[in-house]
């Protein structure tokens, strides 16, 4: 599979065939917390959502697979910061930047334990808020009660917009553009944080 089909959701979904489901789990799981941020992982659930019928989902069997996926996803990345820490990351490097580390770890000193609601919603973030958590030593019964709140928060936020926008006649002809404007939606956070940091430069 080709780098394009994997950041394309139709095609990634459509390339799991009748694993459908374990195939949403993986991909949750690994973007979750396995330090590799570059799946679609928002446009992943709305689309699911969206082409539940011709997938044969349901709404019930989505929320559930991709909020146990997402949670455990976060407890994988928590241990790798409790474990190896900065020490897994180089300026140089193609996937493990020292650079998305500094992300995550400014995000988690600047909102705290609710960093593992809100960085669930800021991609990169969202990979890498939970190692984070773990370098800083974050006390595991807190961690493991936010993880919750975000897994749940998050799953349920996209799959909630592909339900609404499913219902709506037509949607489903033009996922393509729905997934851009979600990805767009989804990177807004990043943008603007690029811009103030160039505007105090």
């Amino acid at each position: 599979m080709s780098l394009s089909n994997i950041l394309d959701a139709g095609a990634l979904l459509e390339a799991f065939g009748p694993f459908v489901l374990p195939g949403l789990a993986i991909v949750v799981f690994i973007e979750s917390g396995f330090l590799f941020p570059f799946l679609p992982g928002d446009s992943l659930l709305v689309t699911a959502t969206i082409l539940r019928d011709t997938f044969h989902l349901s709404v019930p069997s989505i929320l559930g697979v991709a909020i146990v996926a997402a949670f455990l996803g976060d407890q994988v990345g928590f241990w790798l910061g409790r474990e190896f820490g900065r020490r897994l990351f180089k300026d140089d490097a193609r996937v493990l930047k020292t650079e998305y580390l500094q992300r995550a770890e400014d995000f988690f000193a600047k909102h705290g334990p609710l960093a593992l609601v809100l960085g669930r919603f800021v991609p990169i973030v969202r990979t890498y808020v939970p190692l984070a958590a773990g370098t800083a030593e974050m006390h595991y019964t807190s961690f493991l009660r936010w993880n919750v709140l975000g897994a749940i928060g998050w799953v349920c936020s996209m799959v909630a917009v592909g339900y609404f926008l499913g219902n709506i006649p037509g949607i489903a002809d033009n996922v393509d553009a729905i997934v851009i404007i979600i990805v767009g939606i989804s990177v807004l956070p990043i943008i603007i944080s690029w811009l103030r940091s160039k505007v105090k430069k």
